[in-house]
């Protein structure tokens, strides 16, 4: 009981008040019929006899500390109160409210739209929960296939055909579904799989897909594309290079890599390396797809990309562990400023 008393009376006397409000709860936290000095008095009258005395003193002294504290509290407000009606111009802005800074996914979400509409692209989003011909079907998943495997999906309600889309592509087939080329279009939203959460990997995270489709187009346009991009993105001494790779709805596709921008490509742990750093799947879109979304694939021809966002960010910003992203932690956000 000794020590309690100790450390109130420490606490009473540092107690402070940011709004009125606040004077009457700690009011009720300390001096009300259930508040931790009444409860003290409670307790008193179990104290040793010999003890008595000393205990008694040191609680009349903390209660007397912590009313004289609540009223000065209390003084400090209403003569505030009285200065702000005399003299306060209400019309001055107020200027306690410390100006917030962007998401650092926002941030790059919003340059990489800036880099692709410099060169023509319009974006397109669409919605989060799915329906298996558009998260899969319509992009060469026949039921059984096992690329299918390769994203652990979130069913809705053990419906099969009802899902959270599991990639951006399902944009592209709605526009192709809706439009005719020429197409030049960017995707970007909020996609979900059921992966363990950890530095690497979540279970929520956020695409950029892109889709151009027009008479003539070819690999050479993708990897020029992507050449610009990278360059855009992480500076002009960027190199690229594309590995072949396997996706259902492209055919030749391949892996996007790019010069490690943190060693400058000469080996580091965040490259394992090797100097490269793969960050977006890529290829030609297969006719199979252009023909399920009603385009005449022995007119038009296009192709397909799509990045993590979290991956651009985190190799853009040298971030180390992905799920800082989502943790709300001010002291990681201040650092990143962006604008629209």
């Amino acid at each position: 009981m000794l020590e309690r008393i100790k450390y109130l009376t420490e606490e009473i006397s540092n107690l402070k008040a940011d709004l009125p409000g606040d004077v009457e709860q700690l009011r009720l936290k300390y001096l009300s019929k259930k508040g931790l000095i009444s409860v003290l008095f409670d307790e008193f009258r179990n104290v040793p006899a010999e003890q008595k005395k000393e205990m008694g003193l040191l609680l009349n002294h903390l209660k007397n500390a912590a009313q004289l504290k609540i009223e000065n509290l209390k003084s400090a407000f209403e003569g505030n109160k009285e200065a702000n009606d005399e003299s306060a111009d209400l019309s001055l802005p107020v200027d306690h409210m410390a100006p917030g800074t962007r998401h650092p996914l926002s941030i790059v979400r919003n340059e990489i739209i800036r880099i692709f509409g410099q060169i023509g692209y319009t974006v397109a989003e669409g919605p989060e929960i799915e329906d298996d011909w558009h998260n899969f079907s319509a992009l060469n998943f026949p039921p059984e296939h096992p690329a299918r495997d390769m994203q652990d999906t979130f069913f809705i309600a053990r419906d099969p055909e009802i899902l959270l889309r599991t990639h951006t592509s399902s944009v592209q087939i709605r526009t192709m579904e809706t439009e005719q080329p020429p197409i030049r279009k960017i995707f970007p939203g909020r996609v979900f799989r059921n992966e363990a959460i950890s530095a690497r990997a979540h279970c929520i995270f956020h695409q950029v897909e892109g889709l151009y489709v027009d008479k003539n187009v070819s690999f050479m346009d993708l990897k020029q594309t992507l050449l610009y991009f990278a360059r855009e993105m992480f500076g002009e001494s960027t190199e690229i290079r594309l590995r072949p790779s396997f996706f259902p709805f492209t055919e030749p596709s391949g892996e996007l890599d790019v010069s490690c921008n943190i060693c400058g490509g000469k080996g580091c742990n965040i490259c394992k390396y090797t100097g490269w750093v793969e960050i977006l799947g890529c290829g030609m879109v297969d006719p199979a797809v252009l023909d399920n979304c009603g385009i005449d694939s022995t007119i038009y021809t296009g192709f397909a990309f799509g990045m993590g966002i979290e991956r651009v960010t985190l190799l853009k910003y040298q971030v180390r562990d992905l799920r800082l992203f989502f943790e709300n932690d001010l002291r990681f956000l201040k650092q990143f400023t962006g604008t629209i």
